[in-house]
């Protein structure tokens, strides 16, 4: 409409709504503006970015195309919305104040790498040259500093530090790369370091800088302050330090991270695709699990042919690859054992004092802990296994309203849902829910997602074990629950990332899941949609010595197959496992199992796993979660075709599987050959179930979903069959298989449901 007189003059009110605050979306927007000749404003409010246009006709297109195809590269956008307006024959365009007005929300940026201008910016700007806390609004913390929205500097912890003047100056220039960035800081008024040597404080970032490298490259190690939580390092060359790392940590078998200079550091280690390439490039810089070239890479990969990868993405990191001759180092999580990684300056230099010889610290607050996200490419796309830093906390868009649902996730890799209208918000990982800390982690991280997104939960849903920590906070909300079947969500999150409403075919491959038969589920082959599931087959029921106990130490699992393969014939079998056990031992638990004495039943996949990584002497003895089908999953050979017996009736028996498995050992077949068997006959016989689901329900999508399809070839594999036998094949992506991505599934299960 046009009532100011001008000819040709048109004025709109746009809203746009997603990942459009801290991603400098208000500069993008003044300098479009300017570029089409267009007046008005623009400002952040709690529920997006709102801006009002006036000028030519004739410019309105352009501007609409470009605010649309050409926004800043972070920004993700949901929604624009466009309303014709009266004029108010505005005079240039101005960014406004922020508005706290209404309950809705916008999203949060996850924190950003470093840009390749600040990089610039650190050897020639002179009030941040070598600043460490160098950030625009393209890049720098957010999640991580963030109090509260709209996203502005005193909603943030660098609300103590006071602009001067210089900072100030570009903070208000429209034009300027840093104008209106909230961490905004240089050498003047910004966060300092300090790193802690003893009873001594080093100051002045020169001599901080020295002193860390000097650390490091005596084969120390050094405690780091990062962006989410304080990180141990140490030179990934030197096999004492990391030794020395690793007994520090208590961390006896499972793998190190390395953080390396750049890619072509990366490629003297390390096999590296085009997407894996780019996922490392990404400016969310994951660490990307990539097949090593040197097996094993000593005390880092502790086994594995696979390395955990990633480059540097604060300051900090940069600049000490550029002062030191050191081109990769174990970056790993500054906590011991299974506690959250630690935050506060004060905590690490009392709990890490012992294990580092320098604490790196910084004057301000981290609001928000992240650890590093991790993700391994497989059939050629970016799969997330833990999704932390760079990724949380952007929400997973719903074909459907979860307002105001909460979901609690389950007891490992712990990770809970809010529901905020059709978006799903996820807390970042919080780690395994079986201590104090960690349980404090995530009720303090849930009050604060609640008062963040602004949402207050009218329903609950809840995994069905009842002593999961997760399912006893659920119920002390005291608000409606649902309880979800643990394998039935596992399925049911990844039908929500895909946006599938509709029956499917699940599998559901994993250690362990409450079923409602009481028995321990993890092989799950169902019908299911949001509302319910019918479970049609799974692998044959194996007894569980030590219940639990079984979960952590393989060779029980071991002797439980070879007891239902041989009886009392065990003893007899010359193969690695009953070598290695002591007679009395086998006897004690051929026993039990005979008995019945704390034997539960499962079908994990992970236990069936387990079970032959035992038997072939691979892994007898576990020393982390999941390492004996790692072990097994690294001995594969890609070339090798063919597979053992199985049987299907109501479920899938493998054991004759075990006892082909047997006789190779005993014809001394290598490893490698029986690994790839193994892994073939899991895929063979999962593909004929799944034909006979859909000749009697006629469905042919498939899902695909838990913690066992974290395995790449047994991923791969099973999807290059489906999709040959003409099934649409869908699987996770953006959020893990594993249960980190459980409370998705329980949110959609509860939010449809409740709509009945």
């Amino acid at each position: 409409m046009n009532t100011s007189g001008k000819i040709n003059t048109i004025a709109y009110t746009i809203t746009v709504s997603g990942l459009v605050q801290g991603v400098g979306f208000r500069p993008f927007v003044y300098r479009l503006a300017g570029k089409y000749g267009l007046n008005g404003w623009v400002m952040n409010r709690t529920n997006g970015l709102i801006m009002k246009i006036e000028g030519p006709l004739s410019s309105i297109p352009g501007f609409l195309e470009e605010l649309q195809n050409n926004p800043p590269a972070v920004s993700e956008i949901e929604e624009i919305t466009v309303k014709e307006d009266y004029p108010d024959e505005l005079t240039g365009f101005t960014i406004l104040e922020s508005q706290d007005s209404t309950n809705e929300t916008s999203e949060i940026s996850p924190d950003i790498s470093i840009c390749q201008e600040c990089l610039a910016d650190l050897h020639m700007q002179p009030r941040r040259i070598e600043y460490p806390f160098i950030n625009c609004t393209n890049c720098g913390p957010r999640f991580t500093i963030v109090m509260d929205l709209p996203y502005d500097r005193e909603k943030t912890t660098m609300s103590p530090f006071i602009m001067c003047p210089s900072c100030r100056a570009e903070y208000e220039d429209m034009p300027d790369r840093r104008f209106h960035a909230q961490p905004i800081a240089c050498l003047n008024c910004g966060p300092e370091y300090t790193l802690v040597t003893g009873n001594r404080e080093v100051h002045g970032f020169a001599q901080i800088l020295e002193s860390a490298v000097s650390i490091i490259s005596s084969g120390g190690i050094l405690a780091i302050k990062g962006l989410g939580g304080f990180h141990l390092m140490c030179d990934a060359g030197n096999h004492a330090a990391v030794d020395r790392l690793r007994k520090a940590k208590r961390r006896e078998g499972k793998p190190f991270a390395v953080m390396f200079r750049d890619i072509p550091d990366v490629r003297l280690m390390a096999r590296i695709s085009a997407e894996e390439e780019k996922a490392l490039l990404s400016w969310r810089r994951p660490v990307v699990i990539l097949e090593a070239l040197t097996h094993p890479v000593h005390g880092i990969s502790m086994g594995l042919k696979t390395l955990g990868a990633f480059l540097p993405y604060m300051a900090w990191h940069y600049l000490f690859f550029d002062r030191s001759d050191i081109r990769a180092v174990v970056l790993t999580s500054g906590n011991l054992a299974d506690e959250p990684i630690i935050i506060d300056n004060g905590h690490a230099i009392r709990e890490l004092k012992n294990i580092a010889d320098g604490i790196l610290v910084y004057n301000r607050d981290i609001h928000n802990r992240t650890d590093d996200s991790v993700v391994r490419v497989m059939a050629g796309r970016e799969r997330i296994f833990r999704r932390s830093r760079g990724y949380v906390p952007a929400p997973v868009r719903l074909p459907f309203d979860a307002d105001a649902v909460f979901a609690a996730g389950g007891e490992l890799s712990g990770c809970f849902c809010l529901g905020k209208g059709f978006r799903a918000y996820m807390s970042q990982h919080i780690g395994d829910l079986k201590n104090q800390e960690t349980f404090e982690f995530y009720e303090e991280t849930f009050s604060r997602f609640r008062s963040l997104f602004r949402t207050e939960p009218r329903m609950v849903a809840s995994d069905l074990h009842p002593d999961y920590l997760s399912a006893r906070f659920a119920r002390s909300l005291g608000l409606k629950l649902t309880g979800v079947q643990h394998h039935h969500a596992h399925i049911a999150s990844c039908m929500a990332e895909n946006g599938l409403d509709e029956p499917v075919i699940g599998l559901a491959f994993d250690g362990t899941g409450y079923g409602t038969d009481g028995n321990t589920w993890g092989s799950e082959f169902m019908v299911c949609d949001y509302r319910d599931f019918k479970r049609y087959g799974h692998f044959s029921y194996m007894p569980m010595p030590g219940g639990d106990k079984a979960a952590e130490e393989p060779w029980r699992m071991g002797l439980s197959l070879l007891y239902q393969a041989f009886g009392e014939n065990i003893p007899d079998l010359d193969i690695p496992l009953i070598r290695t056990l002591d007679s009395g031992i086998v006897t004690l638990i051929t026993h039990a199992i005979r008995k019945r004495i704390n034997c539960p039943l499962t079908s994990g996949a992970g236990r069936l796993f387990d079970a032959v990584a035992a038997i072939t002497g691979v892994c007898v003895h576990s020393l982390f979660h999941a390492e004996a089908p790692m072990k097994l999953e690294s001995l594969v050979n890609p070339h090798i075709r063919d597979h053992y017996d199985f049987e299907i009736s109501a479920d899938i028996s493998f054991l004759n599987t075990i006892v082909q498995i047997c006789n190779d050992l005993k014809n001394r077949i290598p490893p490698d050959v029986i690994s790839t068997r193994f892994h073939n006959t899991l895929t063979s016989a999962s593909l004929e179930m799944v034909r006979r689901i859909r000749n009697e329900t006629g469905i042919q999508k498939v899902v695909l979903s838990g913690g066992s399809f974290q395995n790449k070839y047994l991923f791969e594999s099973l999807e290059n069959k489906l999709l040959k036998d003409n099934f649409a094949v869908f699987s996770h992506t953006r959020i893990p298989c594993n249960d980190g991505g459980l409370a998705l599934g329980q949110l959609a299960v509860a939010a449809v449901r409740s709509r009945e």
